[in-house]
């Protein structure tokens, strides 16, 4: 039986090379459950490094800014980033990747070494107030990152489901939680895109 499995295998690769495709591999296993994989430890962990100053100042300083905004409006800046992304010029998509919050989530993903793949900041109306990479979208109000984190309270987290990245072989998940002011009043979210395959090997050295 397993001689004849070998040999289906061997024929499928040779055809592959003949027909000129790609054999296909198989890709990595979800090391398990999202839920179970970004334990309290890791939130605690992210909730470290987001207690930095400039992450609620720059919140704070963008939810006086745009505190009035009505939902034209919103819609209007979702998109002008949108349309930024195919354009040479890009005015609201460059001072939002260029300021202090950017520039700090930046530098925190590059230091997960590997094991953040995208971090972004929302204001109280559920828009990006900075990022670790450019988003397909400005306004995150309407997904389930932003509706079950901020408008739940101070303590929500909301973990997403894993989705496999072709790219790097990898299973991912967003980790999505409410950020707080001093007096634990809620006043933006956040959403960490984890690496699920070497958070775990981590928590098994």
């Amino acid at each position: 039986m397993e001689a004849t499995k070998c040999f289906f295998v061997l024929a499928g690769l040779m055809v592959g090379m003949v027909s000129g495709a790609a054999p296909v591999l198989a890709k990595s296993e979800l090391p398990g459950a999202p839920d179970k994989i970004i334990t309290d430890d890791t939130i605690r962990s992210v909730r470290e490094w987001l207690d930095s100053p400039v992450v609620s100042l720059s919140i704070n300083s963008q939810n006086r800014l745009r505190k009035d905004m009505v939902q034209d409006q919103i819609d209007a800046a979702d998109k002008q980033w949108r349309a930024e992304r195919e354009a040479e010029d890009q005015p609201l998509v460059a001072a939002t990747l260029t300021n202090p919050l950017s520039s700090y989530l930046t530098q925190i993903q590059a230091r997960s070494g590997g094991l953040y793949a995208e971090i972004f900041v929302m204001d109280a109306i559920g828009l990006n107030v900075g990022q670790s990479s450019i988003t397909s979208d400005f306004w995150q109000g309407d997904e389930a990152k932003f509706q079950n984190t901020y408008p739940k309270g101070a303590n929500a987290v909301f973990i997403d489901e894993a989705e496999y990245n072709d790219e790097t072989d990898t299973w991912r998940s967003q980790l999505n939680m409410t950020l707080s002011n001093a007096q634990g009043e809620p006043i933006g979210a956040v959403t960490i895109e984890v690496n699920l395959n070497e958070l775990a090997r981590r928590q098994q050295l």
